[in-house]
C-alpha cells in the first residue's frame, strides 16, 4: 500500500525545496507543490521530482475559461504529475473540459476540486452573493464535481464524514490542517491528527511545517504513516 501523506513543500525555491526531499523516499510520502515554490521554481522542479520517483500532487487550482483550465491540465499531466485541481466554482462546462482533457493518456492523473477555501466563512461568502452556509455550499459543489466525473474534492476535516456518505467510498478526500499529536497548531484554526483523519474516511493528509520544520522529519513521517494504515 503507498502512503496516504502528502509532504507539503512550501519552500521559497528550488534549492531548498530539493535539499529537504533529499531526505525523503517515494515509498513513505508523496509531495504538494503549491503556488509559492511553483512560481518560484517553474515546471522543472516539478519534472525533477517525478524523476526521483515522488508522486507529485500539483496545486494550483485551475479555474479560468474552459478552454484554458483543459489547457492547463493537459500541460500539467504531461509533466508527469499524480495528482491535479481545480476551482469546482468555475463550473462544471470547466470541471468537463479538464476531464476531458486528460482522457487521452495513458496514465492521466487525477483530478480533484476546490469546493469552498478554509479561509471563506460565512460573512466572505455573503460578500460574493453566495447565502448559503459554507457547509452548504461545500456539500452542492461536492456533488457538482461528482456529477462531472472527478475524482475527489480538496476538504476539511469537519466534512470528510457528511462527503464520505454523500459521494461514496470511492470519491477521493484530500485534506490539509493535519497536524500530529503535539505539534504545533500555526496558523491552523481547527486540526486534527492523522489518526483522526484515517477514522473519518479521509483518503490522503496534506502536512506541510510539522514536518518540514521537525528535528527529525523522518520520524515524524513514520510516525504519521503508522496512524494512516
Amino acid at each position: 500500500m503507498t502512503s496516504r501523506l502528502i509532504i507539503a513543500l512550501d519552500f521559497p525555491s528550488a534549492e531548498l525545496a530539493l535539499n529537504f526531499v533529499k531526505q525523503l523516499s517515494p515509498s513513505t510520502c508523496k509531495l504538494k507543490v503549491g503556488f509559492e515554490l511553483f512560481v518560484a521554481a517553474g515546471p522543472d522542479l516539478v519534472r525533477k521530482l517525478v524523476e526521483q520517483g515522488f508522486d507529485v500532487f500539483l496545486d494550483l487550482k485551475f479555474h479560468d475559461i474552459p478552454n484554458t483550465v483543459a489547457a492547463a491540465c493537459k500541460s500539467a499531466a504531461k509533466l508527469g504529475v499524480w495528482m491535479l485541481n481545480v476551482h469546482a466554482s468555475g463550473g462544471d462546462k470547466m470541471m468537463l473540459a479538464a476531464r476531458e482533457a486528460l482522457a487521452g493518456f495513458q496514465l492521466p492523473p487525477k483530478l480533484i476540486a476546490v469546493t469552498v477555501l478554509t479561509s471563506m466563512d460565512q460573512a466572505q461568502l455573503e460578500k460574493i452573493n453566495i447565502s448559503q452556509a459554507p457547509e452548504q455550499q461545500v456539500s452542492d459543489l461536492a456533488a457538482l464535481t461528482k456529477a462531472c466525473g472527478l475524482d475527489g474534492v480538496v476538504c476539511s476535516a469537519q466534512e470528510a464524514q457528511q462527503l464520505k456518505a454523500q459521494c461514496g467510498s470511492e470519491f477521493l478526500l484530500v485534506t490539509p490542517g493535519i497536524r500530529p499529536v503535539g505539534s504545533k497548531q500555526d496558523d491552523q484554526s481547527r486540526i486534527v491528527t492523522p489518526l483522526a483523519a484515517r477514522q473519518m474516511g479521509i483518503d490522503y493528509v496534506v502536512v506541510g511545517r510539522p514536518i518540514t520544520q521537525a528535528n527529525d522529519p523522518l520520524a515524524v513521517i513514520t510516525a504519521i504513516n503508522f496512524d494512516l494504515v
